[in-house]
């Protein structure tokens, strides 16, 4: 191997030797137990001499991010209607339970629909993924939380006993609101994290706010994209006083703030120059 050569064309010749293991199978290490080394990384720039040891693990089969994706916003796209309609192996024969007569109803379809549309469209048009695979495995487990809070949380809002929220028009006026501007910022900071990897750039950039006020997050957050999406589900909350939802957004915060703190930490590993003032995923505390 040449000093010059990459790690993705060091892949590259691993497969051709061993046909079974496609490059986005493979875990290419220095250590056992240290991290995968990224496509990009020239071996002559990593911490070795004139001869390396590389070690070799097995991701297992592994699927494509954007597939992932779609199978994960498609599920409760669709599953959510199933309740919406009232269909009747949910909720049973009764003519009275083939509509709901709250406008609340009607309106949380809109806006659970409205927010997996945005995430399918994101997918195919914006996001641009540093690995472009997942392990295969991952995908029931990442499908029964998406899918099977889906359909919980549709159970409890369209079922024929759902009762609106107390404050009626004004506290489901406040939520939309809120809901909106969420969905507008998270949308903005996909777009401004999508931009740093123009070109086909996988080189790990520091995002900072553009001209869009919803970018301007960045100021105090690292991830401000979860933010704004802990947000959506905060209003959506409140639009529907459903304790599932409230749950399912109590889960949100707690594995996004998680993976907020791992880009912080990344970040901060990255650049030296990396914004002080900034916090993983709320400004000023958290």
């Amino acid at each position: 191997v040449e000093p010059n050569a990459t790690i993705r064309e060091i892949r590259l010749m691993f497969h051709k030797l061993y046909p079974r293991w496609y490059p986005a199978r493979q875990s290419i290490k220095l250590d056992p137990k240290g991290k995968s080394l990224r496509d990009e990384e020239i071996l002559q720039h990593l911490p070795v001499g004139t001869t390396a040891t590389l070690y070799f693990k097995d991701l297992g089969p592994q699927i494509g991010w954007t597939t992932v994706f779609l199978i994960e916003y498609t599920g409760p796209l669709f599953i959510y209607f199933l309740f919406y309609f009232r269909m009747t192996f949910v909720y049973g024969l009764d003519e009275r339970f083939t509509s709901s007569p709250h406008p609340v109803v009607n309106l949380a379809c809109v806006c659970h629909s409205f927010h997996y549309i945005k995430r399918l469209i994101e997918t195919v048009f914006i996001h641009r993924f540093s690995r472009g695979t997942m392990p295969l495995r991952n995908i029931v487990k990442n499908c029964l939380y998406y899918w099977g809070f889906a359909a919980w949380l549709a159970y409890y809002i369209n079922h024929p006993l759902y009762t609106p929220p107390s404050y009626g028009k004004k506290q489901i006026n406040f939520a939309v609101i809120m809901f909106l501007l969420c969905e507008a910022g998270n949308f903005s900071i996909h777009v401004a994290l999508s931009d740093l990897w123009r070109n086909g750039s996988k080189t790990c950039k520091i995002p900072y706010p553009t001209k869009n006020p919803f970018t301007w997050l960045f100021f105090f957050v690292s991830c401000p994209n979860y933010t704004y999406e802990v947000g959506t589900w905060i209003s959506f909350t409140i639009m529907t006083q459903c304790v599932p939802v409230g749950l399912f957004t109590l889960l949100c915060f707690i594995q996004m703030t998680i993976w907020a703190k791992d880009k912080h930490c990344t970040y901060l590993r990255e650049f030296k120059d990396y914004p002080s003032y900034r916090m993983p995923i709320i400004p000023f505390l958290l």
